[in-house]
């Protein structure tokens, strides 16, 4: 499918490129979104995983569809590996997902990975978080990370997740991730 031009958006370090027909100020609050979607029981599906659950984008270019096949118009693309991203529904080989920024749309199993990451903070501009040497407030500073910096997620105890921003590893508060819920037990 040819589309006449792209649009680029940047959002917390987050390069997306849109088609003409969709509008990038739709998006909907993410931390709203991953908040909500705690609330309700886990659902198992066709595939036996639960749902909803995170995983990341396997790959450097990946097209979001409209709907569940190669007929759909693609909505945007994403252009950055390893992002996380919910997956909130399953069809056939196809699995809808919802990005850091809310917005929904379905992309091809293969294109997904269940390797687990974490953006932080991107519904807060310019927010700097602490990286910390224990799970703990009063930890020992082991770097400052950014709103939008991505990392790899190692564990999660409900409030403190370990993992590994930029080369550097230590804990995070849960609360201030995208790639987790809220009070997730996660152990890799």
């Amino acid at each position: 499918m040819l589309f006449a031009a792209l649009a680029m958006a940047v959002a917390g370090g987050i390069v997306y490129a849109f088609t003409e027909s969709q509008n990038p100020a739709t998006l909907s609050s993410a931390k709203a979104a991953q908040d909500n979607n705690n609330t309700g029981p886990v659902v198992k599906t066709q595939t036996g995983l639960p749902l909803p659950r995170f995983v990341s984008l396997k790959s450097e270019r990946v097209n979001v569809r409209r709907g569940p096949s190669n007929e759909h118009g693609v909505a945007w693309v994403f252009t950055r590996k390893s992002l996380p991203v919910e997956i909130i529904a399953e069809f056939d080989h196809w699995r809808r997902i919802r990005d850091s920024e809310g917005a929904e749309g379905w992309v091809y199993h293969s294109l997904l990975v269940g390797r687990r990451t974490v953006i932080a903070a991107p519904w807060s501009k310019d927010k700097v978080m602490r990286l910390l040497a224990d799970a703990s407030a009063s930890g020992d500073l082991v770097a400052r990370i950014g709103s939008g910096a991505l990392g790899e997620l190692k564990s999660c105890d409900g409030k403190w997740c370990y993992t590994v921003f930029g080369g550097y590893e230590g804990y995070v508060s849960q609360e201030t991730l995208f790639g987790v819920y809220p009070g997730e037990i996660y152990s890799k």
